[in-house]
């Protein structure tokens, strides 16, 4: 596969891959906007989606959303060797690594990242709340903490955009 090809085709992947886990980049959006609204009272839904797509064009975040999916499921179908399998299908509060990898999301867009990403991750809204409904069946260890970490990365390109815009 050629560089743009293959940088395309990742991109699709994680898309896809986010699709099917049951997340929608319009609801990513909405997080951004949960984020942004008080700093932008004329922010547009699609500015929060345009956002969204850029960061999702990154390799770090398509590595990092295929490969949190990867354990997530993996954990689903009781792949894992124990006390892997336990600390991830559980979301064991000690077990950090979800949120590690999430922070290779959050660093490309600054500092303002990390505020962002304990806010959502904090209060838990729209998405997010889902994403941590135990009772579901489905394990979101690390998906939960990607997408909050996606939100948070476009949150802080919108931010530092409009920054720039002054």
């Amino acid at each position: 596969m050629s560089g743009n090809k293959n940088k395309h085709h990742f991109e699709t992947l994680a898309k896809e891959w986010l699709e099917k886990r049951g997340v929608s980049i319009s609801e990513i959006a909405d997080l951004v906007y949960v984020l942004q609204r008080k700093y932008h009272p004329n922010l547009k839904k699609e500015e929060c989606e345009a956002n969204v797509h850029r960061v999702i064009r990154k390799r770090e975040v398509q590595n990092a959303v295929m490969t949190g999916i990867q354990l997530d499921l993996l954990a689903e179908q009781n792949k894992l060797l124990e006390p892997l399998q336990n600390l991830i299908e559980t979301d064991e509060s000690l077990y950090g690594v979800d949120e590690i990898l999430s922070f290779s999301i959050i660093n490309l867009y600054g500092s303002i990242g990390y505020t962002n990403y304990g806010y959502v991750d904090k209060i838990k809204p729209g998405v997010l709340a889902r994403l941590n409904d135990k009772s579901t069946g489905k394990c979101h260890t690390f998906l939960d903490d990607i997408v909050g970490a996606i939100a948070a990365a476009a949150s802080s390109r919108l931010a530092h955009r409009a920054r720039d815009a002054e």
